[in-house]
């Protein structure tokens, strides 16, 4: 599972002209799944997500002091599966280490759920629709995470 993260002080997702979610200071998620992820990559990506410090600890200030839990921040998700898009060959990306639409789906929502379960404000695009995402993007600030690196050791 992969996750593009943006701090933001606001963003919004429409679908057909119509706003489906909204959310002020907080993190926007790009959420990608591909075959192999289960709730373990769930619980990786949801945990991470909570705890990392990216908010300066004062309005206006910088540095990377609190939690989106800290700040009382919004989760705007979006589910994205060309965050699995490959280029290697070609001129045109390749899509086929995304997960099906089906796994893919069911997967989304129980990301949606446990991060519902915060109590954090979490709003959510329509999986599978062709969608307009608004971002303020705060620093910007955007970080990539990726559950597969949970297995990795860390590098010096």
């Amino acid at each position: 599972m992969r996750s593009v993260i943006q701090r933001v002080d606001q963003a919004s997702v429409s679908v057909d002209g119509t706003t489906v979610g909204h959310i002020d200071q907080g993190l926007c998620l790009f959420i990608g799944i591909t075959h192999d992820d289960t709730e373990e990559d769930i619980k990786y990506i949801v945990d991470k997500t909570l705890s990392m410090r990216v908010f300066p600890e004062k309005s206006g200030a910088s540095g990377f002091d609190q939690s989106v839990q800290e700040v009382n921040g919004g989760l705007l998700l979006i589910s994205q599966f060309t965050l699995y898009a490959s280029t290697r060959k070609g001129r045109r990306p390749s899509f086929i280490d995304a997960a099906h639409r089906d796994v893919a789906q069911r997967l989304f929502d129980k990301t949606v759920q446990a991060f519902h379960c915060s109590g954090l404000r979490t709003e959510t695009g329509v999986f599978g629709a062709s969608m307009s995402v608004k971002i303020d993007n705060a620093g910007p600030f955007t970080i990539l995470l990726d559950s597969s690196d949970r297995n990795t050791s860390r590098r010096r």
